[in-house]
Parts: structure tokens; C-alpha cells; sequence
């Protein structure tokens, strides 16, 4: 195979989906309806909703393809647990960097870090892709179901923190001119049940513009 044909292989159409497909019609949250428990608790802020998207998009990414690398050797009986040892040890691993260089956002998260062992999102396409398929494969479904994870923390959290408090990522943007001519912050957008009717708003939305979703359900 030459370098042209591998590159393409690499980038077939088929894997490309694999990147695009998590951002839209098979997202994880609004569409297969997993990792909802986050979306609720660490997007009060833009700056937790930005690093827990990037630790999982490490811990799903490098998971996948440790899972998929060992896919051939591991017994039938014991996967899960083959699993739960990866994603633990992955886990470990950002808890330990977050506390050395960002402890104020570790605090901020909490224990919801090392729930991401327990995120049906990790631990489903370890189960139903990374065991079935290639580690380039795998790699490319950790990064699209990741980013597709973490495309709506962020929104999610962008709407809460810019109407709750006027801020992102703690830095004032709505002007004090619209404070002095009556403006409020609506501290509603800080409690947890918005998160969930913002949530319910992204796939009003979603759905409005990719009707074959409700089609498809």
C-alpha cells in the first residue's frame, strides 16, 4: 500500500464519521442520553466544564486504544474488569495532574472526576466499539464521542455561567452599563435543575434542525 492510499484508509470517509457522527446525530448526551449526571453538576462553570471535556476526552481517547490493543488477549469472563482497571489507572492519572497544576478547578469538581470511571459513555464504547475494532479506530471513536461529550458541557455551561453571573471563566463580560439600567443576573441558571432544561432546550434544537432524529426514535 502506498502513502497516499494508507493516508486515505486512515481518513477514509467511514473513520472520518467516526469523529463527526458523536457531534450530531449520534451524540452522547443529547441523542443516546448518557453522561447526563455531569452535564447537571460541573457546568454551574465555563472553566470545570472545559478541563472535565479534556479529561475525558484523555481518558476515553487512551482507553480505547489500550482496549482495543488488548482486545485479542483479554478472557471473555473477566473484560469489565479488565476494564474498570484501565479506566481507574487512566483516572488516577488525571486526578493527580489536576491536583499538581489546576487544584482550584480539582476542587471545584470534586468527586466527579473520579466518577468518570463510572460514565456509561467511557465504559460503553469500551464494551461496544474499542473490543470489536482497530486501535486507530478506537482512537478516532474516543475523540468523537469525547468531543461530542464535551461540545455540550461547554455550551451548557457557556449559558449558564454568561446569564447566572454575567461572567466566563470568572472574567465580567456583561457590561456595567446594563447592571445600571436594571439588568439582573438570573441566579436561576446557577441551580442544577437548568442545567437539565438547558439540556432539554440543545435537543429541542437539535432536533428542529435533524428531523431523521426523531424519525429515528
Amino acid at each position: 500500500m502506498s502513502d497516499v492510499e494508507e493516508k486515505e484508509a486512515l481518513f477514509s470517509k467511514k473513520n472520518r464519521q467516526l469523529l463527526i457522527n458523536p457531534l450530531d446525530s449520534d451524540n452522547p448526551i443529547t441523542v443516546q442520553v448518557l453522561g447526563i449526571c455531569s452535564a447537571l453538576a460541573i457546568t454551574v462553570k465555563l472553566e470545570p466544564a472545559i478541563v472535565m471535556s479534556l479529561s475525558v476526552l484523555f481518558v476515553l481517547s487512551a482507553g480505547n486504544v489500550i482496549i482495543s490493543l488488548m482486545r485479542n488477549i483479554i478472557p471473555s469472563r473477566i473484560r469489565i474488569i479488565v476494564q474498570l482497571v484501565v479506566v481507574a489507572a487512566l483516572v488516577i492519572l488525571v486526578d493527580q495532574v489536576l491536583k499538581a497544576y489546576l487544584f482550584d478547578v480539582s476542587k471545584q469538581l470534586s468527586v466527579f472526576v473520579g466518577l468518570i470511571i463510572t460514565n456509561c459513555i467511557v465504559m460503553g464504547r469500551f464494551e461496544a466499539f474499542a473490543l470489536g475494532n482497530t486501535p486507530w479506530k478506537s482512537f478516532l471513536d474516543g475523540i468523537g464521542n469525547s468531543a461530542g461529550y464535551g461540545l455540550i458541557l461547554v455550551v451548557i455551561a457557556f449559558i449558564r455561567e454568561l446569564f447566572g453571573s454575567g461572567a466566563l471563566m470568572g472574567q465580567q463580560v456583561i457590561p456595567d452599563s446594563f447592571y445600571d439600567a436594571g439588568y439582573a443576573n438570573n441566579g436561576m441558571m446557577l441551580l442544577p435543575p437548568m442545567a437539565l432544561i438547558v439540556v432539554g432546550v440543545i435537543i429541542w434544537v437539535q432536533r428542529w434542525f435533524n428531523p431523521s432524529l426523531e424519525e429515528a426514535n
